[in-house]
This record gives C-alpha cells, structure tokens and sequence, in this order.
C-alpha cells in the first residue's frame, strides 16, 4: 500500500489538531461549558454532538522528571479553557505505521468526551474507551475513534476516550537498575494512567450528564487486554462496573524476566548504564531504539499491579463482580499478514518461531505442528492461524472460562463476517468500523458490512453498557427479531456468533473457536 504518511498527519492534525487554550475574557458559549474539579472546559457543537477534546486528567503531565513516575491526581482549577482540540499522541513505536500518522508528544494524559445536546434528566450510561495498539501504538486521534456517528445513533451514552503512556514510555521495568529503586511503578504505568483516567471520569462525568456509577470500559487489541487487566488492579473496582474486550485478553502481559530483557536490549542499543542516562535521552531516540522491542512491549505481570497468574485471578473471583462481554475475529492474524506484506511477515514469524515455540518440550511442539499441518490456504496460514489461537481465539475462551468458575458472568462472542480480501477475511480489528458506525472506514474489509447487522452489533454493545445483558427484545433488535444472548457456562459453553446473515448463539463445540486439544494449553505461555 503506497501511502503518504506526511500528507495523513497533515489532515489528521486539521481536522482535530491545534492547541487548547485558557480563555481569560470571558467570551465563550456558557451552553458549552461544563465544570469540572480541574477546571472549566469548553467544548464543541457539531448538529446536537457536543465533544470536549484534549482534556487533562491529570495535574501535571508526565515529563521531565516525571519521566516513568505514576501519573499525579487533578488538581483543583478555578480556570477557563478550551476543549477544542485533540491532544498529540502517546510516543509509541514507528514500526507501526499508524503510530506513524500522529504527532507525539510525552505530555499525552488527556481525554476526549462526546455527548448529545439533550436537555437535563436522567444520568447517562458512560462508555469508556481504550485503544489498540499493540500497547506501543495508536491515539484517541484516530478517525476511527472519532464518536460523532455513534453518538447520534445511540444519544443515550455518553463516550470518552482516553489516551495513556505507550511502550518505552508507559511499560518499561526499571527497578533492576542501580538507580531503578525511585521507579517502582514504571512497568505497568500505562494501565496506571488507565486507572487515573477512570478516576477523573468517576469525580467528573457527572457534570456532562453521566452516570459515574454506571460506566463500561471498552477496547480492542491492546486496548480489549487493558480491559480485562484493569479489574486485577487494587482499587479499580470503584471506577467501572462492565467491561467489553474485543479481540485481546490478559494473556498479552510479560513476565519480570521478560520484562527486563527487553530494558537491557534497549539500553544495550542506547548506549545507557542507568535510568539517569535514560532520562537524559530525547524522547524521538527512545522512540527509535525501541524498536528492538517491536510488539514485545507488554505490561508486566509484576506481582505488585498485576497478579503473576492473571487466568487464575479471574478463576479465584477477582472480577466477579464485573460483568464482561469479550470476543475474537475468525481470523485474527490475517490482519497482520496483510499489514506487514510476505517479507514482513515471513521476518515477524521467523523471529516468534525462534522464541518460545522453540523452547517447547517435544509433545507440545508434536501438537502445534498436528494442528498446523490441517490448517488448510496459503503458505502463511498455518502459523497465522496458530498465533490467532494463541494470542487471541483461546485466551477469550479461557477468560470466559475462568471468569464463569469465578463466579462472574461472561458473554463471548465469535465474529464472522470476511474481508473480500483473500489475505486479510476476517482479520483483526475488522470489527471496528461496525462497533463506532463508520461504514466509510472500510478499506481493509473492501466493503461495507451490512447495515442492519452493524446497527444489530451497536445495539447489542449499548445495551450491555446500560444494562449488563446484551440480549435485544424485538423492540431493540434493528430487525425485529429478539436476539437472546446466552451467558458462557461450562456445560454447554455458548457463544454469540455475529455472522452478517444470521446473528446466533452456539455451542463452541459446534462453531470451533479453539483446538482445545492441541492450541489450549498455550494460554500458558501467554503472549508467544
């Protein structure tokens, strides 16, 4: 794909870029403006869609010293300001090439709000969400993100979407360190903002009409695992009450060991001895030698922030009081192929088939490569559709598993609907032009998906958010026709398939969202 990255920024940063500013005379749309603890912001009017952007959740931005420091709480402002431009993204990794489109900048704690314009009544259900990106990725500019058509659609919600410190700077173990002692928080600070954004929500949301104490978190990828992380964070439980996780689970963490191999290559490409050498380094060099740790960069399952077994957290109760709704594309690693082109590719699985698939024990290596020779396609397919199991398909499934022994409710869902594209079918984050309603966001998929089905899918996403029951009356379903969406058990284990013609449950057994034989026990090894 030949595209101009230069020239997408360019329209990126018209559209929604600039720099908000305190307004000091006076002069501004009181109808627009709503107070909150860390100030008074300003906001937009598009038709009856108000959006805030580019408001700080925080009271000082991470920088400076502040560099791998948790975020600091709001502080109380009397001040005025702007709410009109989308704040620059988080400094991720430029091997991705839609991190590629954004303008960086290490102050990224902000997020953005829309709502409609309606008169004053009943608090509003919130939705919360987080993006993707592989957690070294991707920014609340992204046009997909944008929430203009999804909240004329469903007024009844009020959306914010947030931004967080990403790879090297928001997931970077420092403690083994001479001097790391002072930086205890540094890898897992990119769910920390998380928690820190959901805070200012719970102390703010109030006064733009939602319900603080009925709020659901939502995200795909990166953005589906922070997720189902979140729960595991002491004290997060007071922030959000639902979650939905759409094509990514717990199993995208690292171990400490893990963690701290990926500091010591990235400060053996540096040139740095301690995290002081590493503070002195411009953000842009740490963006560029972070590439040594291309989608290794995960949040760490530290014992402190994060249990060391984040499936069995879920299987002792830990979120049981959280209702989840989480699922997977068919085909989850098609996307990859088809992103990262044949060299790309064949260079990416290289180097994961010589981590821990070669660390194996020969009867497991017998399984995955019995599974492998019945995957049926192009010469990509066989390890595509293994790391789809493994990254994606299984862990959704053990969530749902373990979520279910817990004692929680789980509502999983399998999408279905392909791409014309004989490479990317039924790819990751597919699903994302249905989920925020832009039908003209399709070059990937090559076409629209069907409208009623979209509508069906927006409907369903909404209502668990309002309710914590995705099922649809004939009164709500965009067809008409009820669609009751069955609890996972582990009896029966049930799924939704979203199919374009026919919205369903199943049993998994019949649909085959895992090889439960020979791809299951990879939840053990996590992210591969």
């Amino acid at each position: 794909m030949d595209i101009d990255i230069n020239k997408i920024r360019e329209a990126l940063h018209a559209m929604y870029g600039g720099e908000n500013k305190p307004i000091t005379d006076g002069q501004y749309d009181h109808a627009l403006a709503v107070k909150c603890v860390n100030g008074t912001f300003v906001g937009r009017k598009n038709e009856n869609v108000i959006t805030y952007r580019g408001i700080p959740y925080v009271g000082q931005q991470p920088v400076g010293d502040l560099r791998w420091k948790a975020p600091v709480d709001a502080t109380p402002d009397d001040g005025v300001y702007e709410a009109y431009y989308n704040a620059k993204s988080a400094y991720g990794n430029k091997d991705f090439e839609v991190g590629s489109m954004y303008y960086f900048d290490e102050a990224c704690l902000y997020l953005n709000v829309f709502k409609t314009d309606d008169a004053p009544g009943a608090k509003k259900p919130v939705m919360v969400w987080i993006h993707g990106g592989a957690f070294e990725s991707g920014g609340t500019i992204d046009p997909m993100f944008d929430c203009n058509n999804l909240i004329k659609e469903h007024p009844e919600v009020i959306v914010v979407t947030i931004g967080y410190r990403l790879g090297v700077m928001g997931f970077l173990h420092l403690s083994h360190l001479a001097d790391g002692k002072d930086y205890p928080d540094s890898q897992n600070l990119g769910l920390l903002d998380q928690v820190q954004a959901l805070k200012w929500v719970h102390h703010n949301i109030a006064a733009f009409g939602g319900d603080p104490d009925n709020v659901t978190i939502f995200g795909e990828s990166a953005g589906a695992g922070s997720c189902t992380l979140l729960p595991l964070i002491k004290g997060s439980h007071q922030y959000f009450r639902r979650l939905i996780a759409e094509s990514g689970s717990v199993n995208l963490t690292r171990s400490p060991q893990e963690a701290i191999e990926c500091t010591d290559r990235l400060m053996e490409v540096l040139g740095c001895k301690t995290v002081a050498d590493l503070l002195k380094v411009h953000a842009d060099k740490l963006l560029e030698a972070s590439a040594v740790n291309f989608l290794h960069q995960f949040p760490e399952r530290d014992g402190k922030h994060l249990p060391t077994d984040t499936f069995e957290a879920y299987a002792s109760g830990a979120a049981k009081d959280i209702e989840i709704l989480v699922g997977c594309n068919k085909d989850e690693m098609n996307f990859f192929v088809y992103s990262f082109g044949p060299e790309g590719w064949d260079a990416f699985a290289d180097g994961r088939k010589q981590g821990k698939f070669a660390q194996m024990p020969a009867d497991e290596k017998a399984l995955v490569e019995s599974y492998m020779k019945d995957v049926q396609g192009a010469p990509f397919q066989p390890f595509a559709s293994l790391l789809s199991q493994s990254w994606f398909n299984v862990p959704i499934i053990r969530l749902s598993e373990e979520q279910t022994r817990g004692g929680g409710k789980a509502y999983t869902y399998y999408f279905t609907p392909e791409s014309p594209d004989p490479v990317m079918k039924c790819g990751h984050a597919i699903e994302l032009a249905v989920v925020f309603n832009h039908p003209e966001m399709t070059a990937d998929t090559g076409r629209p998906f069907d409208e009623t089905f979209s509508k069906t899918v927006r409907q369903m996403w909404v209502q668990f958010a309002k309710t914590g029951n995705p099922s649809l009356t004939a009164h709500l379903a965009p067809d008409g026709k009820p669609k009751q969406w069955p609890p996972y058990d582990l009896k029966d284990k049930r799924v939704m398939v979203l199919d374009e013609a026919d919205i369903h449950p199943a049993r998994e057994a019949d649909v085959k969202v895992v090889d439960w034989e020979r791809t299951y026990f990879l939840t053990k090894y996590y992210a591969l």
